[in-house]
């Protein structure tokens, strides 16, 4: 088990078993940094609605049960789900798949591990690591999988390759590593965070009031003092203004023609409402969750139609599909070396996004037609 320093400078557990020797398998280890994944994790940081349509999937991905057909394999995979430690504070396959598919969403690619107790022999706990460590390419002569990490000539190998758990997003003959959800966000995210500053700058001098006080002499007699009395305003002027801030309040005397405006009072704030709402709405929709899940009610009838439901149903069934091969492998991996069938299967949970009235309304119907369809039958003598 080695540390390697994350982008942070802290020392980073993940559990890998790096070795000198040369692998089989053909998968190294490169040091180096990726560029694209700091501007995901800023994008998360700085735009709440990208990080909370991220956590919306998955949690709405699902639990899923590992099933197996030996009473035996099955109490065993059970108490390994439960209890399995996943990095430093987490525990479950449950915690490991969450934290899985939310790499796998925010950096396009997914890289964990599992390691094994040398004594007892069998597996011991799960990492997810950062991704930003690692580049995948193919091998040359293999077409395997290579880890490299980026930016560095130096390569260390692995020496327990096949403990590596990876998957790749949205993969392309151009970048077979995969593409992140995010891809194509970070120029609306860039407007939008303008936008932000834009607001927070105009509040800040709307809100903190500036005076200009101008004074004009009413004569050639009056103009001959008009230095001398502007200073007498400016410091009666600034007195106020002082006290107004300790708690008290005075007033403010002038002689003559003297007028007090607000610096920038004739110019209102520009409304933003709209272009913000153009830009979250294409943010949104790359992915794929509707607006009222989060919070944003741009409709006060607005809810979740079936053709919604089914789309995006469709899309947390993809995901799905991406990361239970790594859970397969990782329960047959632990039954395996523990003694026990290695024959498993993942069942997932049924996804329900429509109301529960919606859903009575749907088995009441489904009555209707069975009743229907027996009557017919048996008025035909089936």
């Amino acid at each position: 088990m080695n540390l390697f320093k994350s982008k942070h400078g802290a020392a980073y557990n993940g559990g890998f078993d790096v070795g000198g020797g040369a692998l089989k398998s053909g998968f190294k280890v490169a040091y180096g940094k990726s560029v694209e994944t700091g501007l995901y994790e800023a994008l998360r940081d700085n735009v709440p609605v990208i990080d909370a349509c991220i956590s919306k999937i998955v949690r709405l991905a699902g639990d899923f049960k590992v099933v197996c057909e030996n009473e035996d394999s099955q109490r065993a995979v059970d108490e390994f789900a439960l209890n399995v430690p996943v990095g430093i504070s987490g525990r479950s396959l449950y915690a490991f798949a969450d934290m899985y598919l939310d790499s796998l969403l925010t950096y396009g690619k997914s890289v964990g591990e599992y390691t094994v107790d040398p004594e007892t022999g069998r597996m011991s706990s799960l990492f997810v690591c950062d991704p930003e460590l690692f580049e995948v390419i193919p091998d040359k002569a293999t077409g395997e999988p290579v880890f490299r990490f980026c930016g560095s000539k130096k390569t260390v190998d692995f020496k327990n390759p096949e403990r590596i758990l990876y998957t790749a997003l949205n993969p392309t003959p151009k970048c077979p590593s995969g593409r992140s959800i995010l891809k194509g966000i970070p120029a609306l995210a860039d407007i939008l965070t303008t936008i932000y500053s834009c607001i927070g700058t105009n509040f800040d001098r709307a809100g903190n009031l500036r005076y200009a006080v101008t004074y004009k002499p009413s004569g050639e007699s009056d103009a001959q003092f008009a230095s001398k009395r502007a200073k007498e305003m400016a410091t009666q002027w600034t007195d106020a203004m002082q006290s107004a801030r300790n708690g008290v309040m005075k007033d403010f005397i002038a002689v003559g023609d003297v007028g007090i405006k607000v610096i920038g009072a004739e110019s209102g704030l520009i409304d933003t409402e709209i272009p913000v709402r153009q830009l979250i709405e294409q943010m949104i929709s790359k992915l794929s969750i509707p607006p009222f899940l989060l919070g944003l009610n741009w409709s006060s009838t607005e809810r979740m139609a079936s053709q919604q439901a089914d789309i995006l149903t469709s899309e947390l069934e993809y995901y799905r599909r991406l990361i239970t091969p790594v859970l397969i492998k990782i329960c047959r991996t632990f039954l395996t070396l523990a003694g026990e069938d290695s024959n498993v299967e993942i069942s997932w949970a049924n996804i329900n996004l429509q109301d529960e009235e919606a859903l009575a309304r749907a088995r009441l119907y489904n009555a209707q037609a069975d009743e229907i369809e027996l009557r017919v039958k048996e008025k035909r003598g089936e």
